[in-house]
């Protein structure tokens, strides 16, 4: 108790600067994978996808990055066993970040897809083991997102799997595809508007505190999504009025191309709304904790600066280190075109709202890459390279024994300087 009112402001300061480097960390790699779709299908240049991440990332981590950072914080560890001594739960979600952050910022620079959840989750089951024992760990609660990191991949190629599917008979495959192109890619876009709108509007609003009922949330939704829907119509016709006699596959693409704008906007905002927890998770329990004198709140208000600084650093490490993970998932795992990309990215940013929503910390590493299988399957088993798919989930396999080992070695340093 000592620690925390002798260091409790350097504690607050360090932790932030942790806190900082794995969101960093989460935007070098898992906003990479989510906005690897639209630059590896030629949709979007590198500059633009991180222009559209410094928007809606941030949009997506400040209004709606609260729901889940409860079950980061409090869903992963019993935080009553720490009572005693919130020292140590200080010293332990410091040594989370430190952690799970410096594993992001390696495999980001050897260009490896890895889950930032798996990272931080396994960080924090390290030190609680070695804390206070395996009894800490919620192992209830463990095996839900365990769970999550199988069955959301499966739900994400399904939706992916249907999306294509259908673009494929509803466009590609009739005797005028570019007509049918400007008739069904305004759909696309009401369908993909209404699912962000409806994240934004029935989670997110809340936290500046706008609460509409289930009615309103969804009319206010349908309506946004119905002026993309019309704005969008107008758009491709009158930009693709000189195609009317191109009825190729790389006219129909160019409309896709437009599609994929609308995506990765949607893929960016759901992705920040989720992911962001994974590091101001830990931060939240240190600031609450240093705050209250060690005493362990059952629900506190997350500090004003905290979903901020969270946003501003994930904007960070894409523009630093994004492009090399982006290449990977761009171009790695199978050969994408923006009618692959937009089917990738609409369900894996249909999964991650629904798990987001839902206070399930899922991986969106694993949802991508879910959804792109998904595409692959749709087209054969042929068009997937599989050997990237395997060291993709190699790489799975070693992230989280990765973070709790770096965990357990910082949380004993961290303890020794400060006791």
């Amino acid at each position: 108790m000592d620690v925390l009112a002798n260091y409790g402001t350097v504690l607050i300061i360090i932790a932030a600067l942790f806190g900082f480097l794995m969101a960093i960390g989460i935007g070098a790699n898992d906003v990479a994978n989510a906005m690897g779709t639209s630059v590896g299908s030629k949709a979007i240049t590198v500059k633009q996808a991180i222009i559209i991440a410094m928007i809606f990332e941030f949009a997506g981590a400040y209004l709606a990055g609260g729901e889940v950072t409860d079950t980061i914080r409090k869903g992963v560890i019993e935080t009553s066993l720490f009572s005693s001594q919130p020292d140590i739960l200080v010293f332990g979600m410091m040594s989370a970040l430190l952690a799970a952050g410096t594993w992001l910022l390696l495999a980001s620079y050897m260009g490896w897809p890895v889950s930032t959840t798996h990272s931080i989750i396994g960080a924090i089951i390290g030190f609680a083991c070695v804390s206070v024992g395996t009894e800490a760990v919620d192992w209830g609660s463990v095996k839900g997102i365990v769970g999550s990191w199988i069955i959301t991949p499966i739900i994400s190629g399904f939706f992916a799997y249907l999306i294509f599917v259908s673009a494929q008979r509803l466009i590609f495959d009739t005797e005028n595809p570019l007509h049918n192109a400007k008739r069904f890619v305004p759909v696309y876009m009401f369908i993909t508007t209404m699912v962000i709108a409806l994240v934004t509007i029935k989670k997110g609003l809340k936290h500046v505190g706008l609460h509409l009922t289930g009615t309103e949330a969804w009319l206010w939704a349908a309506a946004v999504s119905a002026l993309v829907m019309v704005g969008g119509y107008l758009y491709i016709r009158n930009r693709f009025t000189a195609r009317e006699d191109d009825h190729s596959f790389a006219g129909v693409e160019s409309i896709f191309s437009v599609l994929m704008v609308i995506t990765a906007c949607a893929m960016a905002f759901a992705h920040g709304s989720n992911d962001v927890a994974n590091a101001i998770g830990p931060l939240s329990a240190v600031v609450s904790s240093v705050s209250h004198m060690g005493h362990i709140a059952a629900k506190s208000e997350i500090a004003w600066w905290i979903l901020p600084l969270g946003g501003f650093g994930i904007v960070v490490g894409l523009a630093t280190l994004g492009h090399k993970v982006m290449a990977t998932v761009g171009t790695g795992i199978t050969e994408l075109t923006p009618s692959r990309g937009f089917a990738a990215q609409l369900a894996t940013a249909s999964t991650v709202v629904l798990a987001s929503g839902t206070g399930l910390p899922i991986s969106t590493t694993q949802t991508l890459v879910g959804a792109v299988l998904g595409v692959g399957f749709a087209r054969g088993i042929a068009a997937l390279n599989l050997g990237v798919v395997r060291n993709i989930v190699a790489s799975w396999v070693v992230t989280l024994p990765a973070g709790a080992l770096l965990a357990v070695v910082f949380f004993y340093a961290i303890e020794a300087i400060f006791r």
